[in-house]
Formats: C-alpha cells, structure tokens, sequence
C-alpha cells in the first residue's frame, strides 16, 4: 500500500466534455464480479491510499459490512427534480456494483472512495426498521409516499440474510404508509405478502429497473443483480399477486442499451407491467471517469459514441447537476428517444404517470389499537 499526495483531479468532471482527440489511459484490467476495477481518490482527502495488486488466483475484493449507527432513516430532500420529499435507505453503498451508479460520489461523503470502496464496504443501518416505527409514530408525522431506496438498492445481497428492508416494510405495513419501491433485484419477490397486503390499500408500488435484456451486457455493467429474466420473472410475480409493478428503463445509456428501449418495454408489459418510466444516464463527479473506464475496458469501440451522445444531451457536458436542468435533457437524440419511450409504452398498454399512491388508509398506532377495539 502506498500514501500519493492528490495532486490532481478526476479526469472527467462536470465541466468538461473530452470525448475525441486524445488517446486514452490503458485502463487497468476488470475484477471479477466487480463493476469497477479502481479507488479513485476522494475528492475530499488530501492523500489517496493505492492498494497493492492482491496476492493469488482471488482478485476479488471482499465485501465488508459496516455498522451505522445513526439516529435517523429517513432521508430528505427539497429538491425540485424528485417527485418525493423523504426515502429509507437501509443500507450505505451497493455491492450490486454497477459502473454507472449516480449514488457512488455518496461514499466520498463518509471518507471513502466511489470506486471499489462503493461497492465492498458497505454500511448497514442494523435499526432501521425499529427507527421507522419511531417516525411513523411521532404524533408531528403526516402520511407521505416514501421513496425505498432513494439512493441505493434496498435488495442487495445482504439483505436476504439482514432481512432490514423486510422490516421496514413490516412496519409500513402495519401502519400502512405508502411506499414506492424500486429495485434490480429479484429477492423483491420474496416480500410480495407484505407488498400484496399494502397494494390492498393503495399504499404500494414496485419499479423493477431493467436496463437491457443482454445478460452478457449485464454481467459486466451490473455484476451483482438479478439477471435480466429473473427481473422479468420479478415483474410477473409481483403482477400476479395484484401488486402494482412499472419498469423502470434505467439508465439508458445512448450508443449502448438505448436500441432495446422499445424491446424491453415490450417484455415488461408482456408479463404484467403497468407502468414505465426511463431515465438517461447521469455521471456525477467521479463516476464520470468510473463509467469511461468502463467503457475503455469493455467496449473501447463504442467510448467516443457514447460520450459525445451525453455530451449532445448535456449541453455539451458529461452531466449536469443543477436544480431543474440535471434530469433534462435538450437535443435532437434526446427528442427522438422521448417519442420512440412513449410511442412504445403507448402501443403496448403501460402507463407513463402511474396514479399518486394513497395516503387515507393510514392508521395511528400502527393498527395496536385498532386491533384492541376491533378493525
């Protein structure tokens, strides 16, 4: 291990765009079961640790979990961009590992690295359901749609052992607060009698995020998530069970996954989705040379494509990251695959703006006296 002093930056950033006219870095080889192969240094930090190359036949590096002690579960926000105000996230970074998450600069807010770090030291809020149910039964708490998980995906593998995201939609339910779940994974399904028993009183929908149907593409943009017919297959449970399921075509990424747009919405509705949304690809801060890296690693051919696409979207950035203006996008490309998501969705049944969950079958107490006096 070695101690470099940080001299420079990420060589992607907001500010610019550098898809041509320089040949890039040889990038550093894949990890198996990884999304990324590096730790980038921490914006934040003045020194940047480099790890020594692992020794043997295992180069991958093991996942370690990390007791959160913190006091709070609902995260909030007053962004103009989101359409909720409040999320639960039960756990901090996403050993699901894929290359372009926009929640990986996150980690650098804890000391950490959004490469490697992201994805193998993962925080796990070991209270969340007990702290939930705090919130939920504050006398100043008001019914809210609350978002599961805003930042990072509330079924990755941990969770079928640590079951938290069970638990906090345990106490959902007996509350029967509405929630929006949205997730890559199919151990979603595991949970379909609670999920069932909210969508009873309107007070639940699931999002599964499909972002190709290529499982070889998968496999190496999203090591660790189902694969993409066990989402599907996610979807078809969860319709069967009367549970309100979308799919969520996200991120297109243009130049890459954005030709398959009409063919998965077509496969999700196929087995009983009612929704869609899409969403183009973000790369804020580090995840912008992360996900170039990428590329240069596993499709060098098509890097400059799919870069000067993001460019064209962006106003001639990589990303954008200003209330009101991060999540639009204005050009031509841009347009045209607005009206081929809505041509699609139309001609094959889904929803583009799913009705607002309810909110007037919440019970005060969580259903105990209730339960007492007789329902």
């Amino acid at each position: 291990m070695r101690t470099l002093p940080l001299k420079t930056r990420a060589r992607h950033s907001d500010d610019r765009c550098e898809t041509t006219g320089e040949v890039p870095p040889t990038p550093p080889p894949p990890i198996k079961g990884r999304g990324v192969p590096s730790n980038p240094p921490n914006r934040f930090e003045t020194v940047h640790l480099e790890m020594d190359p692992p020794d043997g036949d295992d180069d991958s590096p093991r996942t370690t979990f990390i007791a959160d002690a913190t006091r709070t579960i609902l995260s909030r926000n007053d962004s103009p961009d989101i359409s909720f105000s409040a999320s639960i996230n039960p756990y901090r970074g996403c050993e699901h590992g894929c290359a372009y998450c926009y929640a990986r600069p996150t980690h650098e807010y804890l000391g950490m690295s959004a490469g490697l770090d992201f994805e193998r030291k993962i925080l796990v809020k070991e209270r969340a359901p007990e702290l939930l149910r705090r919130e939920l039964a504050a006398p100043s708490w008001r019914p809210q749609t609350l978002a599961m998980s805003g930042v990072t995906d509330p079924y990755q593998p941990i969770e079928r052992r640590l079951r938290l995201s069970r638990g906090c939609l345990e106490v959902l339910r007996d509350y029967r607060n509405p929630v929006v779940v949205v997730t890559k994974n199919h151990l979603v399904t595991r949970d379909i009698d609670v999920l069932s028993e909210l969508a009873r009183y309107g007070c639940a929908r699931v999002f599964v995020s499909v972002t190709t149907l290529r499982s070889e593409l998968a496999r190496v943009m999203e090591p660790r998530t189902s694969i993409p017919a066990r989402r599907l297959d996610a979807i078809a449970k969860l319709a069967a069970a009367d549970v309100p399921v979308g799919v969520f075509v996200a991120p297109v990424v243009p130049g890459l996954t954005d030709e398959e747009m009409p063919s998965i919405l077509r496969a999700a509705a196929g087995v009983g989705a009612e929704h869609a949304s899409f969403l183009l690809l973000r790369l804020p801060g580090a995840v912008a040379g992360l996900f170039t890296e990428w590329l240069e690693t596993h499709y060098p051919g098509r890097r400059n494509k799919v870069l000067a696409r993001l460019c064209e979207a962006r106003g001639g950035k990589l990303n954008e990251s200003r209330f009101h203006r991060r999540f639009r996008t204005d050009s031509q490309y841009t347009s045209q695959l607005l009206g081929l998501f809505r041509a699609t969705a139309r001609s094959v049944g889904l929803a583009t703006k799913p009705p607002p969950l309810r909110t007037g079958a919440f019970r005060r107490g969580g259903g105990v006296q209730a339960e007492l006096f007789g329902d």
